[in-house]
């Protein structure tokens, strides 16, 4: 069985994986400091836009402490540039066979998205037992990752989508939930505008509510 080991023992201790699309590669270092001085080590990196691949190589070069994936991925040409740009590792809105394969054929880890038992068992078939549930609230959030994780005991799930400050405690209530992807502090706003201050106070506000959550 495909073993992603130690990333996914990064992103369970880290518990919140901020969902960005950059729409510069200049914004990436600034990005990268508001988040680490906030106390979220962790950046996935959506390739919705085209400065996704040099921003993570930038976010690579300058943040050794700094967890950096790539999302969004739709294919293998994607899934090559990301990795050839230094993604530590993957994350896809659903479960694409060819691009899972790949990634495994590259030695990286991947995340495939899934939404229902059928996709989930197209993961398992082909090597994962770490899946982002996706999107999360749209599809029926906690009552149905729930009703899912029972037959599923051994598969780990990221949930993203529609993931906020007020919901987030609900979905670590589930033993198989490794973290939480989400975008409520990263806002594209904030990053168009050069505020990576409200970054930096918001990064450190999930950290603080995430502790507290997980101390309860």
């Amino acid at each position: 069985m495909y073993c992603v080991g130690e990333m996914i023992e990064r992103l369970r201790k880290i518990g919140i994986v901020p969902v960005i699309s950059l729409p510069s590669v200049e914004s990436a270092i600034p990005l990268g400091e508001s988040l680490l001085a906030g106390g979220l080590a962790c950046a996935e990196i959506t390739f919705r836009t085209a400065a996704a691949a040099g921003a993570i190589t930038a976010l690579r070069i300058r943040f050794s402490d700094l967890l950096v994936g790539a999302g969004t991925v739709l294919s293998t040409r994607q899934a090559a540039e990301a990795l050839d740009a230094g993604a530590q590792f993957l994350v896809a809105p659903g479960t694409n066979p060819t691009v899972v394969d790949f990634a495994h054929e590259r030695g990286a880890a991947i995340f495939p998205g899934v939404a229902t038992p059928t996709e989930i068992e197209l993961a398992l078939a082909h090597e994962c037992e770490v899946l982002k549930f996706f999107p999360a609230e749209a599809i029926g959030g906690v009552k149905l990752l729930k009703a899912m994780t029972a037959p599923y005991r051994q598969v780990q799930f990221i949930p993203t989508g529609g993931i906020e400050p007020g919901n987030l405690a609900s979905y670590f209530q589930i033993p198989q939930v490794a973290a939480c992807g989400g975008s409520w502090m990263v806002k594209p706003e904030w990053i168009a505008a050069n505020r990576f201050d409200e970054i930096e106070r918001s990064a450190r506000e999930a950290v603080a509510l995430l502790d507290s959550i997980r101390n309860r």
